[in-house]
């Protein structure tokens, strides 16, 4: 296998394909479903992770959720690397019982009023305000692949994957290479507290692979090329 690319929450495989279009490195790059989004969502988090398949890859590239997983993958010891862009490591426990009550509004949502409420609703996050700049069809797109997904699936997937349950893997952080939108505020000031190499996109906001895919292409081929850990 070549690369894995691990997308984020209420995304899908297709999500890379500006990315993979504007690529020019060695590596063939493998766009993969997560839990929850294309595949069954086990009962655990350690068990979800167990569920990816990543053949011989030894290192991967997430976004967001798909950059918790990526951490997770090699802390678990299945990746020696990857490449994290707009990650969050971990929470401490006391922060948890706030994070798992907000996921847990955003899945009745999800249930009650399904899946078209709750995609308007999360793409009016401040979070993914500088998406104003892509163009209209594009984030179109974007939106009708969204509204595709199974609701009860993305409601488990909050309920057993989101940050609430995910172990604190800040430890490991030093093993991988952070990439991060120039006007995601609330992620780069994460990024900066972290103890690995850091790569800034500009004009870009939380979502680099549909802000600026191409310059993400760059920095992922980049970060590669180099080795966090030496």
């Amino acid at each position: 296998m070549g690369v894995p690319l691990l997308h984020g929450f209420a995304g899908d495989a297709a999500a890379w394909a500006a990315t993979v279009a504007s690529w020019s490195g060695p590596q063939e790059l493998i766009p993969l479903a997560l839990p929850g989004h294309g595949l069954p969502v086990s009962p655990t988090w350690a068990a979800n992770l167990e569920a990816i398949e990543l053949g011989d890859a030894r290192v991967a590239v997430g976004y967001s959720f798909g950059a918790r997983i990526a951490l997770g993958l090699v802390a678990a010891g299945r990746l020696d690397r990857a490449v994290l862009i707009g990650v969050n490591p971990g929470i401490f426990d006391a922060e948890r019982a706030e994070r798992r009550a907000a996921d847990a509004r955003w899945a009745k949502l999800l249930r009650e009023r399904g899946i078209a409420a709750f995609v308007e609703a999360w793409e009016a996050q401040p979070l993914f305000a500088s998406q104003a700049r892509v163009s209209p069809a594009r984030l179109a797109e974007r939106r009708a692949r969204r509204r595709a997904l199974d609701p009860e699936r993305l409601a488990r997937c909050l309920e057993v994957m989101g940050l609430a349950e995910m172990p604190d893997l800040r430890a490991h952080v030093g093993r991988c290479s952070l990439i991060v939108g120039g006007d995601d505020a609330k992620f780069l000031a994460i990024a900066r507290t972290l103890a690995a190499p850091l790569e800034v996109i500009p004009d870009a906001g939380h979502d680099v692979p549909l802000e600026q895919p191409a310059r993400l292409a760059t920095a992922i081929r980049t970060a590669l090329a180099g080795d966090p850990g030496s």
